[in-house]
């Protein structure tokens, strides 16, 4: 008994190191010594996310907390001292019929609100605008066809060349902007191995797979500079190529827009995208 008062204790400790961490952490747009809840929802899938992962957590302490309270009854009502002649009831039917169909709700309450947030995950049906997303080993492409097709190449700001307050890892040379309040189609490919595109803020995780295109969508509804990576195994630099997403107004998304359209028209920038990623690699 004193075990288990003890890992009682263990749990309840951690649970308020959550909480601390949730609160100190409410803003977080990457991730943070210590974090261990999420990173706060930037769009309605990741609040959705959010909210069933509450959901199934109130749901798991329930039961935990219900088995746990079965054992410690009958390691006291049925232990030899207290209970020296033992039942011999072989059946139970109406505690058979109770063990099957309380389950059974429970998976029930589990489904329903799972499979609408697969489906609302699954695409936009109004998408405003997209962006083309490409794997490489090991950096992104991006490509914005809905305004004028220009494209460029992210890749990771080696460690001796970040400014000061940049993070780590986490850092590119090229940003993707896109503007907040907008529903955005996200196709997703690569032209060597499996990736896959993660922004946690986004509640966004999904593989560029070669020889298709995959869809996601998000809807952004504030402000920011989002970070996040590669999240499938792709070789040996794969833990080299984060994403960087920097959210703004519409009105300063068409600036920017227009801006990029100048910045990305030369043809010869490929080679040198090209060669900075052949650097860090090296």
């Amino acid at each position: 008994m004193g075990f288990m008062f003890k890992r009682l204790n263990v749990f309840a400790s951690l649970g308020m190191i959550t909480l601390l961490s949730g609160m100190q952490n409410a803003f977080a747009d990457k991730p943070v010594p210590w974090q261990m809840k999420f990173q706060s929802a930037a769009t309605p899938v990741m609040e959705k996310i959010t909210s069933l992962h509450d959901l199934l957590l109130v749901i798991i302490v329930a039961i935990t907390v219900f088995v746990l309270a079965l054992l410690v009854y009958v390691a006291v009502r049925f232990n030899e001292k207290a209970n020296p002649v033992p039942s011999k009831t072989a059946h139970n039917t109406l505690l058979e019929v109770v063990w099957t169909v309380i389950p059974i709700i429970i998976l029930v309450i589990i489904t329903v609100p799972s499979l609408k947030l697969l489906y609302f995950m699954d695409k936009t049906h109004n998408p405003e605008m997209t962006l083309k997303v490409t794997g490489h080993q090991w950096y992104w492409s991006y490509e914005y066809p809905d305004d004028g097709g220009f494209s460029f190449d992210s890749v990771l700001v080696d460690q001796e060349d970040l400014e000061k307050g940049q993070p780590r890892l986490l850092t590119v040379d090229e940003e993707v902007v896109l503007p907040i309040n907008t529903d955005i189609r996200i196709l997703l490919a690569s032209d060597d191995v499996i990736h896959s595109w993660a922004v946690p803020s986004f509640g966004v995780k999904s593989d560029a797979v070669p020889g298709r295109a995959n869809e996601t969508w998000v809807r952004i509804t504030h402000e920011g500079v989002y970070k996040g990576q590669c999240s499938e195994i792709c070789g040996t630099n794969h833990g080299f190529m984060p994403v960087s997403v920097t959210a703004v107004s519409k009105e300063a998304y068409k600036a920017w827009v227009a801006q990029a359209q100048e910045k990305y028209a030369d043809a010869g920038e490929g080679n040198i995208r090209i060669a900075k990623v052949i650097k860090t690699v090296q």
